[in-house]
């Protein structure tokens, strides 16, 4: 048995970009073959991986799966809009959701599901040659209803919860109409005082109301958070199936629970 030093172990991960434990390791199953070690590894998966993990992903897909009453959301992101369009990438968010779909916990499960699909994980990094990082994972056992939307590729994905007397297609409807919308809350009771008072703030500084009377100025305020609401809630917007209706009055039955969109590769 080759004995296994230090400089052996740090030339193995400066070729291979590995842990050290798992260089050690490789060199000592193969009698400290330097060659069949680096073979070892990316068998392994280890060497092409750890050398790709500190790339930048920026691309990626977001993938949806409702299985029975449960609604699922992933975000993959990998380095090259070439990779999220792979054949191969796109097969694998799409069965990450129904995996994560079937799971029995609800909430964010990030950190369940990176640990979990480790192994599946490594096995797309050496198909596709890229990094490949699972970001966000989420499930809900829903109030009411789960429905989901995909749209442009899976650059932009959203999940929503809908109980009520509502009518069949709704659902689906309204998770396109937040894809294309993008609001921030449900209603105006979900926003936060801290966040109307901002935008009061910033109402109360327009050069338009200076002169203005304070009782005439406190309604023009109430007007233009009225307005903001009406771009920044859900309820309160313009259905964009139909632009004579807002949200609200689009299925009066309806009671939207919460919702979910995503963008690739957006801050969170």
């Amino acid at each position: 048995m080759a004995t296994i030093t230090a400089a052996m172990v740090k030339d193995l991960r400066e070729k291979t970009g590995a842990g050290m434990m798992d260089c050690k390791k490789a060199l000592s199953e193969a009698d400290g073959d330097m060659e069949a070690a680096i073979d070892n590894l990316r068998k392994a998966g280890i060497a092409k991986q750890e050398k790709k993990a500190g790339r930048a992903t920026t691309e990626g897909r977001i993938a949806a799966c409702i299985d029975g009453n449960a609604g699922a959301l992933v975000e993959v992101l990998c380095e090259t809009d070439f990779v999220s369009g792979n054949d191969v990438f796109s097969s694998f968010c799409d069965s990450l959701a129904a995996r994560v779909a079937a799971m029995d916990a609800t909430g964010d499960l990030v950190a369940q599901v990176q640990e979990a699909e480790k192994a599946a994980l490594s096995d797309l990094v050496l198909n596709v040659g890229e990094n490949v990082q699972i970001r966000r994972a989420i499930r809900w056992q829903p109030e009411g209803e789960a429905s989901s939307y995909i749209h442009g590729a899976g650059k932009i994905g959203v999940l929503v919860d809908v109980a009520g007397a509502t009518t069949d297609d709704f659902g689906r409807k309204l998770a396109m109409h937040i894809a294309a919308a993008s609001p921030s809350y449900v209603s105006s009771d979900d926003v936060p005082p801290e966040a109307i008072a901002k935008e009061k703030e910033i109402a109360a500084a327009l050069p338009d109301l200076a002169n203005k009377p304070e009782n005439i100025k406190e309604k023009i305020l109430e007007g233009k958070i009225r307005k903001w609401f009406e771009d920044v809630c859900l309820v309160k917007q313009t259905w964009v199936h139909d632009s004579d209706k807002s949200v609200e009055k689009a299925d009066p039955g309806a009671k939207i629970v919460r919702f979910a969109r995503w963008q690739v590769g957006e801050e969170l």
